[in-house]
């Protein structure tokens, strides 16, 4: 329970079916870890006290237990350190992606399981089913706030063992049903930041919790395609594939970052066209629909949590946890780092994380 309206309807819909419900809140940071001061007016998101307050006032007025517990150190090593490893080494990391996986559906799930609980339930708005010898993943029935993408590193004994009550609901419907339910939190706004960076400036971030980073990658060089250097950077992890604005270099045409190189603090621009690539390849595959791939697998995918799925082909390696992505029409700014998720309708088939891409010229 975050505190905010979904995990809160989620928590009082089951109530209302006859669960017994005990109410989790996860303090999974602070102002330490976030590199704010005590004093920031940006007090926002699950691990603030009027967020734990009003996740327990719920607990209080629907009669069941409430407890907050800390998940920093859990939270710290899955999701901030690797947070912070991702863009030193050059990519652009999803948190989401990784709290999910590996704080609430593995150290939560543990601590349910400590506590008696069958299931652990959120408000994610997704469905879980049981079909042809395996728990399945879909997108919930509200379009706009599906939350699919993020949640594809989920195990099946996992997913055997959640319940997500706002499946069939809209966001609306939710926010009709917390007023029904006369919960406070009905009207409480969308939390969009990354819940440890909450004035959502991950480059203060990185350079007050990495020592000495700002003096380490300061005055790279920004090349072109062709290794021609055009200026000066103010660090290769403050950048992303396809950013154009914030560049400080002045060219005949707009550019955008097209390569990062960790190796040598050097990125390199180009031209729009020059981020439109078919193929990738990507790592720590999970597949949820399926128990592995053994053939090729035609299917959709999407390479960021706002993209329209696109047609493509996936390849099995030997490795397991790695296969090849080729699309059948060339993508946009494909970005290491970022999760890769397949679907076969609304159906998760499974995902992964985004290791590279083909610098092959786009057909």
């Amino acid at each position: 329970m975050s505190g905010g309206v979904d995990s809160s309807v989620a928590a009082c819909l089951l109530a209302e079916q006859g669960y017994d419900i005990i109410g989790i809140t996860m303090k999974t940071w602070d102002y330490d870890l976030a590199g704010l001061g005590k004093s920031s007016n940006k007090e926002t998101g699950c691990c603030s006290l009027e967020s734990i307050n009003d996740a327990r006032s719920v607990a209080v007025s629907r009669g069941f237990l409430h407890y907050t517990i800390d998940f920093r150190d859990d939270f710290g090593d899955a999701v901030i350190d690797y947070f912070k490893s991702e863009y030193l080494h050059g990519r652009t990391p999803n948190p989401c992606v990784m709290c999910n996986t590996k704080v609430k559906w593995d150290s939560l799930l543990q601590r349910a399981e400590l506590l008696g609980a069958d299931y652990i339930a959120t408000g994610h708005y997704a469905r879980v089913r049981y079909e042809d010898g395996r728990y399945k993943l879909s997108k919930g029935r509200d379009q706009n706030k599906d939350q699919s993408y993020v949640l594809w590193g989920i195990s099946q004994r996992a997913l055997a063992k959640t319940l997500f009550p706002l499946s069939e609901l809209t966001k609306p419907d939710v926010r009709d049903l917390a007023r029904k339910f006369g919960l406070k939190v009905a009207d409480k706004g969308e939390s969009y930041e990354i819940c440890f960076i909450p004035d959502n400036d991950y480059e203060r971030f990185l350079k007050e919790t990495v020592p000495n980073l700002e003096r380490d990658v300061h005055g790279g060089k920004i090349l072109d395609r062709q290794g021609n250097e055009l200026g000066e950077h103010r660090g290769y992890p403050f950048y992303t594939i396809g950013q154009r604005k914030g560049l400080g270099i002045t060219t005949p045409e707009p550019v955008y970052v097209t390569e990062i190189h960790y190796e040598t603090n050097t990125i390199v621009v180009g031209r729009d066209e020059d981020l439109m690539h078919r193929e990738l390849t990507a790592n720590q595959v999970n597949w949820i629909a399926i128990a592995d791939l053994r053939e090729p697998l035609q299917c959709t995918a999407k390479i960021r949590y706002k993209d329209t799925p696109a047609r493509c082909t996936v390849f099995p390696t030997e490795n397991p946890t790695v296969a090849k992505i080729l699309f059948d029409e060339p993508k946009r700014a494909i970005t290491p780092g970022q999760a890769v998720v397949f679907y076969h309708g609304d159906d998760v088939l499974g995902g992964g994380f985004i290791e590279s891409v083909s610098k092959k010229p786009s057909a």
